[in-house]
């Protein structure tokens, strides 16, 4: 830090800029050291043939947590640094309605099928989470931060705060739910033969939400529309009913 510290100008970067009371007065600078870490992971992610397992979320997000520790810095804080970016998940959201618009043709044929394989996909997946975690002895409040793994962030964030979770953990569990998906699609599609590039858009966005839709809009526009359909209802069904079945148990 020191040698580079030289090369720059007289005060270009404070004394204290990678200590954690710094943070506060520098969000600006971690915010572009976030987009810098992503862009340099979709560079290494084009070079690599758009491989599944060097994702951009998969290889930047490791390297701002290792950053963060190194640097002692609390994940809350860090959060707030990048405010922005988390405003802009709910209109990137919205917006993801002008392909399903575009692809809507494709999609209305098959409307009923997805619709019933979103609310079953949607339910096994918020049951299995918080079954397995059950049985390995999490507490509630880690049960409760589990139910929305598998919705979007800006719609699992909204559910966490709804029923007493934790939304960073529940934050947390999303994007690894996301990329974990996203990693492991290329040997499901071929496991189970599944060529329907339809088919696996809606798998897409039912168990990986909006890192799997985004690797579906890289498959083929159709593909996109179709993970697109599956996240938006999954986080509407979600959304609806999580907080009434939590009041449950």
């Amino acid at each position: 830090m020191d040698a580079i510290r030289g090369l720059l100008p007289h005060n270009f970067l404070p004394d204290n800029f990678l200590q954690s009371n710094s943070l506060p007065s520098n969000p600006l600078l971690w915010l572009l050291l976030t987009l810098a870490c992503y862009q340099a992971a979709l560079w290494l992610y084009q070079r690599c043939g758009r491989r599944a397992i060097v994702h951009p979320i998969a290889t930047s997000a490791p390297f701002i947590a290792l950053l963060l520790w190194l640097s002692d810095i609390p994940y809350r804080d860090y959060v707030a640094a990048n405010q922005l970016l988390y405003f802009l998940l709910g209109p990137t959201t919205v917006a993801l309605a002008i392909p399903l618009y575009q692809e809507f043709h494709h999609i209305r044929k098959l409307a009923l099928p997805v619709l019933l394989t979103v609310l079953l996909g949607s339910a096994v997946a918020a049951l299995s989470a918080v079954g397995i975690a059950w049985l390995v002895g999490a507490n509630r409040l880690v049960l409760l931060s589990l139910a929305p793994k598998s919705v979007t962030t800006p719609i699992a964030i909204g559910i966490a705060e709804n029923i007493g979770a934790l939304p960073t953990l529940t934050t947390g569990v999303v994007v690894f739910t996301g990329v974990i998906g996203t990693l492991l699609s290329p040997l499901v599609f071929y496991l189970l033969q599944l060529r329907d590039m339809r088919l696996q858009g809606v798998l897409l966005g039912l168990n990986a939400h909006g890192i799997g839709t985004a690797r579906s809009f890289e498959i083929h526009p159709t593909a996109g529309a179709f993970a697109t359909l599956s996240m938006g209802l999954t986080g509407i069904f979600s959304a609806l009913t999580l907080p009434y079945a939590v009041r449950l148990f």
